[in-house]
C-alpha cells in the first residue's frame, strides 16, 4: 500500500538523514500502536535512500516477542559485530557490545534501526542508551519503533526514552491512524465503502490493507477474519506450517526448515498469501498481527505440540540461542528442558553483563524445575539471589537465601549453608539491617570453619572484615582481614585475597593514611582486568565515599566521573545507586544545588538499595531549606532511622548534622539534637576517621547554642574555627571547594563584618535561606548595615548548574572551544553551543573567558 499521510514524518526522516551523512547524528522515535505504519514508514526512508543511490549503510534489527528477551538481542543479529556463528558474540559482555557498535557506526553513514522497543531487553537498552548519548557526533541516524501504550512506567525501555527526551538532537513522530480520505484513497477501485471501512478499522493503515486485499468477501467483523481471509485457499499441510511459523515469534530460522518437513514447493505455496517475509536468517510474518491473527487458530492443546517441534528441530542447530529454547521448551510444557535452558541463558547473560534477563531467566529455571533434590533448588535460589542482588532487588534477594537455609540442611550441605549466610549478610547490610548482616556473616564464618570449606570461610572473614571497618572498628577489620588473606593464600583464592587486601587499605585509609588511596585504585584495576567487576565498583564506592568524608571533594568528583559509568556499563544497579547518591553530596558540598537534587531524586525514585538513600534524603531536605524554599522535614526522620539501623558513627554523625542545621534553620527543638549529640559527640568523635563528621556537628551545636564536649580530633577547617581563626578557616573551605562552610565560618564571627561577608557570600550561591537566618540575627543585634536579600533576576546562579551543565562549564574552564566539548561530550557543536549559552546566562557571566578567569571562585576546578 502506498505510504498515505506520512508526508511530514517522510520528511523529517530524509532530513535527519541528510544531517547524519553531513557528520551531524541524530534520533528519531516512531510511536503508535500496532499496525499503524511504523514498519512502513520506515521502509519508505529505507527505499527512499536506495532509489536516491546515497551512500548510507543501513541496519534493520528488530527485538523479538519472547517471554524472556534475548540479551542484545538486536545487536547480536547485526552482521556489522560478525559473523552470526561466531561463538564470541554470545560471550560478549554489554561494555564491550558498546564499545564495538560505536566503533562500528561513527565512522561510516548509517541509517540503524531498532523495531520493536516494547520488547526491548535490558542490556539493549543500555547499549542505545550508550550510542544516544553519542549520536550528534556520528554521521548516524538512530531510529526506534515502539507502541508507546506497551511501555509501562516500569518498562525495561524507560530510561532509554527518559534519555531520549532530554537529549536534543531526538525527535519523536507519534503516528495518527488514516483519515477517512486516506482509506477512500486506499479502497478506490472497489466497491467498498471508505467511512465504514474507517469505523471498522479505526484508520489502523494495516487493517484498511487487509480488508482491501480482498474486496470481494463481505467486510469482516474483525482485523483476524480480514487476516485469515487470504487463507482460505491454503491447504491443511499448508495452514499447518503457518501455524508452525507463527509459534516462533521471533523467526523460523531457515536451518530448521529441513527438519520440520518444509520444502520450496510449500513456501513458494505460503508466499503466495502474501502474509509472509523471508529474511536473510529466516521466515517471519510480515505483520505482528498477522502472526497473532494465525496463532489463534492453533486449537486448545495444540500449542505446546508446535513447540515440541520447534525446539527439537532448533536443537540439532548450532549454535542454538539458549533464550529461544528456553521460550519454545516453556510452551511446550517441557519442565526439564526448561530448567536447563534456562539455566544456560541465565548463565550467558550474566556473563554478558545483563544481570535482569539473567534474574528472569533463572526464575524459570525454578519455576519449572521437577527435581525433589534439595540441593539443586538451593543452588538455584542463591544464584537468583545474586542477580536480584546485582539489580539491587534486595527483599526478594533476602528472601530467595533465607528459603535456601532449610534446603541445604535437609542435603545436609553445610558448605552451602555457610554460602548462603555469607550471602545473606551482604544483602542485609545494604538492606540497612546491620545487626542482621553481623548475625549472618558470624554463622556463615562458623559453619564454614566446621565444614573446613576454606573458600566460604575466607569470603566471611574477609565480610567480617568488611562490617567492621563500616562501624569504624579498624583494628578488628584488620585482624579479620589478614585472617582472610591467609587462607586466600594457603587455598589460591584469588578474590577472596583481594577482598581482604581491600579491607585492610581501606581502613588505612580511614585511619588517615592518604597514600592508601593509591593503593585502593590499583586494586580496582586489579579487579577490573580479572572481572571481579562487582568488587571493582564496590571499592569505587567505599573510596569515593570517604572522599567525599574527609573533604576532598575534587578527587571524588573526577572518580565518580569514571566509576558510575562503570557500574552502568557493567549493569549493577546496586553501585550505581550508591555511587549516585555519593554524587549528590559532593554536588551538595559543592554547593551545587540543582545537580544535586538531580541525583537524589534519581537514587530515591529508583527505589533501589535503602542505604544508598541515606544521603539523598538529607540533600532533599538541605537544600531547599538553604535556598529558603518549603522543605519536607520528614525525610529527615527516615534518615536518622537509617543511621540507627546501620549503626555506624559516620552516618549518625551525617544524620545528626543535618538534623542540627534544619533546627537552627526552622527553630524547632530537636532532643536528637540537644539530647543525644551532646551526650554522645565525644563518643563519635572518638572513632577513627570521625574527625570530619564531629567537626561539623560541633560546629552546629555552638550555632544553637549547646554544650559542645571536647574532642580529642577535629579536621583543621574546623580546629582553625575553634580557635577563631574565622579568616583561616574560611580559606581552607574555599581550598577544599565547599563555599557554604566558607560562608558559615564567616557568619560564626563575632565581628558583624565577617557576617556580612558571609552573608554576601550566601548570596552569591544561592543559599539565600541560610542567608536570611543571618539577616534576622544581624538586624536585631544592630550596628550594622545587613546586606539586602538579592533580587531573583540578578542574582548569579552557579548552582542552578544541572549534571549535564556542570560536565560542559568544567570543559569551558579548561579553555575548551564548543568544537572541542562537542568532541568530548559526544555532542554536537550546536547542543554545546546551546549549553554554553544557558551557562553564561546561570552564571551570569558575560562571555566563557570570564568563566575561565573566574572557574575556581565558581567551583568548576
Amino acid at each position: 500500500m502506498r505510504l498515505l499521510e506520512r508526508s511530514t514524518e517522510v520528511g523529517v526522516l530524509r532530513a535527519a538523514l541528510g544531517h547524519a551523512r553531513g557528520g551531524d547524528g541524530s534520533g528519531v522515535a516512531i510511536t503508535g500502536d500496532s499496525g499503524v505504519g511504523k514498519s512502513s514508514l520506515v521502509d519508505a526512508a529505507v527505499a527512499e535512500t536506495s532509489a536516491a543511490g546515497l551512500e548510507v549503510r543501513v541496519l534493520h534489527a528488530h527485538c523479538d516477542p519472547l517471554d524472556t528477551p534475548r540479551p542484545l538481542g538486536p545487536f547480536r543479529d547485526l552482521e556489522l559485530l560478525g559473523a552470526a556463528d561466531d561463538p564470541r558474540r554470545e560471550d560478549e559482555s554489554r561494555a564491550e557490545m558498546c564499545e564495538r557498535v560505536y566503533d562500528a557506526v561513527r565512522t561510516e553513514p548509517t541509517l540503524l534501526i531498532v523495531e520493536d522497543l516494547h520488547w526491548v531487553d535490558a542490556a539493549t537498552v543500555d547499549v542505545l542508551r550508550f550510542l544516544a548519548r553519542r549520536v550528534e557526533s556520528m554521521p548516524l541516524l538512530l531510529v526506534l519503533t515502539y507502541r508507546d501504550r506497551e511501555i509501562s512506567p516500569r518498562h525495561s525501555a524507560r530510561p532509554l526514552l527518559g534519555d531520549l527526551a532530554s537529549l536534543d538532537g531526538f525527535t519523536q513522530l507519534a503516528l495518527a491512524p488514516l483519515s477517512v480520505d486516506a482509506v477512500r484513497e486506499v479502497v478506490s477501485g472497489t466497491h467498498l465503502d471508505a467511512s465504514r471501512v474507517h469505523a471498522l478499522t479505526g484508520g489502523n493503515p494495516f487493517f484498511v490493507a487487509e480488508v482491501a486485499k480482498e474486496p470481494d468477501r463481505p467486510l469482516p467483523a474483525t482485523v483476524r477474519d480480514a487476516v485469515l481471509a487470504h487463507t482460505a485457499d491454503v491447504t491443511d499441510h499448508d495452514f499447518d506450517v503457518l501455524q508452525l511459523i507463527a509459534a516462533a515469534p521471533d523467526r523460523l530460522d531457515n536451518r530448521v526448515l529441513p527438519h520440520l518437513g518444509v520444502d520450496l514447493p510449500t513456501l513458494r505455496r505460503l508466499q503466495d498469501t502474501a502474509l509472509l517475509t523471508r529474511t536473510d536468517d529466516g521466515l517471519v510474518f510480515r505483520h505482528e498481527l498477522a502472526r497473532q491473527a494465525i496463532e489463534s487458530t492453533i486449537p486448545p492443546g495444540g500449542g505446546p505440540r508446535l513447540h515440541a517441534r520447534l525446539l527439537d528441530a532448533l536443537e540439532t542447530i548450532d549454535p542454538a540461542d539458549p533464550a529461544v529454547l528456553t521460550h519454545h521448551a516453556v510452551a511446550a510444557r517441557d519442565s526439564a528442558r526448561a530448567t536447563s535452558y534456562a539455566c544456560r541463558a541465565a548463565e550467558d547473560a550474566s556473563a554478558a553483563g545483563s544481570h535482569s534477563e539473567a534474574a528472569a531467566f533463572f526464575e524459570i529455571a525454578l519455576e519449572h524445575l521437577e527435581s525433589r533434590d534439595p540441593e539443586e533448588r538451593a543452588r538455584l535460589l542463591l544464584e537468583l539471589a545474586y542477580q536480584q542482588y546485582m539489580t539491587s532487588r534486595l527483599p526478594e534477594a533476602i528472601s530467595n537465601v533465607r528459603a535456601t537455609f532449610r534446603l541445604w540442611e535437609e542435603a545436609k550441605r553445610h558448605d552451602g549453608l555457610a554460602d548462603a549466610h555469607a550471602a545473606v549478610a551482604l544483602f542485609e547490610y545494604y538492606n540497612a539491617h546491620r545487626e542482621r548482616a553481623e548475625h549472618h556473616s558470624d554463622a556463615a564464618a562458623r559453619i564454614a570453619l566446621d565444614a573446613a570449606t576454606p573458600s566460604t570461610f575466607g569470603a566471611a572473614r574477609a565480610t567480617q572484615g568488611f562490617l567492621a571497618y563500616l562501624r569504624n572498628d579498624l583494628v578488628r577489620a584488620r585482624e579479620l582481614a589478614a585472617e582472610a588473606r591467609e587462607v586466600a593464600e594457603r587455598s589460591d583464592l584469588g578474590v577472596v585475597g583481594l577482598r581482604s587486601e581491600v579491607v585492610s587499605t581501606v581502613s588505612d585509609l580511614v585511619s588517615g593514611d592518604e597514600a592508601a588511596r593509591a593503593t585502593l585504585l590499583t586494586q580496582v584495576e586489579t579487579a577490573r582486568d580479572r572481572g571481579w567487576d562487582e568488587l571493582a565498583s564496590t571499592v569505587y564506592s567505599q573510596v569515593a565515599s570517604l572522599d567525599v568524608e574527609h573533604g576532598r571533594f575534587r578527587d571524588a568528583e573526577r572518580l565518580l566521573q569514571v566509576s558510575i559509568p562503570f557500574a552502568i556499563q557493567r549493569d549493577i544497579p546496586i553501585c550505581r545507586h550508591w555511587q549516585t547518591g555519593v554524587r549528590a553530596r559532593v554536588q551538595f558540598q559543592r554547593g551545587r544545588w540543582e545537580a544535586a537534587l538531580e541525583d537524589a531524586a534519581t537514587v530515591i525514585d529508583d527505589n533501589g538499595m535503602p542505604l544508598a538513600t541515606l544521603w539523598p534524603r538529607l540533600v532533599s531536605v538541605l537544600v531547599p531549606l538553604r535556598r529558603g524554599e518549603e522543605a519536607e522535614l520528614g525525610l529527615l526522620d527516615d534518615a536518622w532511622s537509617l543511621a540507627e539501623q546501620i549503626d555506624e558513627p559516620l552516618r549518625r554523625l551525617s544524620v545528626l548534622a543535618a538534623l542540627a542545621e534544619a533546627a537552627w534553620m526552622t527553630g524547632r527543638t530537636d532532643h536528637r539534637v540537644s539530647e543525644y549529640a551532646v551526650t554522645q559527640l565525644a563518643v563519635l568523635g572518638a572513632c577513627p576517621g570521625a574527625e570530619w563528621g564531629a567537626g561539623q556537628v560541633g560546629a552546629w551545636l555552638r550555632r544553637l547554642g549547646l554544650p559542645v564536649p571536647p574532642l580529642s580530633l577535629v579536621a583543621e577547617p574546623y580546629r582553625l574555627a575553634d580557635e577563631g581563626r574565622v579568616a583561616d578557616a574560611a580559606q581552607a573551605w574555599q581550598l577544599l571547594g565547599d563555599p557554604f562552610a566558607e560562608a558559615m565560618a564567616w557568619t560564626d564571627s563575632v565581628i558583624p563584618e565577617d557576617r556580612v561577608t558571609g552573608i554576601r557570600l550566601l548570596d552569591s550561591i544561592g543559599a539565600v535561606g541560610t542567608a536570611d537566618r543571618h539577616r534576622v540575627v544581624l538586624r536585631q543585634e544592630g550596628g550594622v548595615v545587613v546586606p539586602q536579600r538579592p533580587r531573583e533576576s540578578t542574582r548569579a546562579n552557579p548552582a542552578g548548574l544541572t549534571n549535564r551543565q556542570l560536565e560542559v562549564a568544567r570543559l569551558v574552564a579548561r579553555g575548551l572551544s564548543n568544537s572541542e566539548i562537542a568532541t568530548q561530550l559526544f555532542i554536537s557543536p550546536k547542543t554545546a553551543d546551546h549549553h554554553v549559552s544557558a551557562i553564561l546566562t546561570k552564571l551570569a557571566v558575560p562571555n566563557r573567558r570570564a568563566v575561565v578567569v573566574n572557574s575556581a571562585q565558581l567551583g568548576l576546578t
